[in-house]
């Protein structure tokens, strides 16, 4: 029996606005750069075992966020559990492809990109690119820039989840910066240098 994506309870805590944005940011972007249909952040709930789509651009952007699915199952299911990227370029023929979770979101590509959202040892989610264009996902350096983008991802998620607010515009900052901060410098240094800056 095939298992359909369940809808959000209701009653769930809103999502942090700058965490909403920078997700969503994230999407639109690796959209933009790849030629792609559709882009999504899926985020691991692991008490659940479960992913949940947090930010969709494109395709199914109007429903898909605060759906769940098994964590288990599909390309974003196995790429959370191995915390490798992957590219599938004829999902047809893809045995790790579960088409019935893709029916039940209301669209199946063709192709795909994969990359997970890692933070120190944990795999935080998935970051996919649905349907990119053919040239986009043409080789290692393509993979690489999307792992570049997960990696931010994960880092600014991680920076914005788990430290304080910034003090005010006009109060001193007495706050030493710390080693998330200096990686999501570090990795936007490179992603502007793999983007041709």
């Amino acid at each position: 029996m095939a298992q359909t994506i369940a809808p959000v309870v209701s009653a769930a805590p809103r999502p942090d606005p700058a965490v909403a944005e920078l997700l969503r940011t994230v999407v639109d972007t690796a959209r933009a750069i790849f030629g792609a249909q559709a882009s999504s952040i899926m985020l691991l709930d692991a008490a659940a075992d479960e992913l949940i789509f947090e930010a969709v651009s494109g395709q199914g952007q109007e429903f898909l966020v605060g759906r769940r699915f098994p964590a288990g199952r599909g390309i974003a299911g196995w790429v959370a559990a191995s915390g490798e990227p992957m590219v599938v370029d004829d999902l047809h023929d893809s045995t790790s492809f579960d088409r019935d979770i893709a029916e039940s979101t209301g669209y199946v590509p063709n192709a795909l990109m994969a990359a997970p959202l890692i933070r120190g040892d944990r795999v935080l989610g998935v970051l996919e690119v649905l349907d990119p264009s053919p040239q986009a996902r043409s080789g290692l350096p393509e993979l690489d820039l999307l792992g570049l983008f997960a990696r931010q991802a994960a880092v600014a998620l991680h920076v914005l989840t788990t430290h304080e607010p910034r003090p005010a515009p006009n109060a001193p900052d007495t706050t030493p910066d710390d080693p998330s901060r200096t990686e999501l410098r570090r990795l936007l240094s490179e992603a502007r240098r793999l983007l041709g800056e």
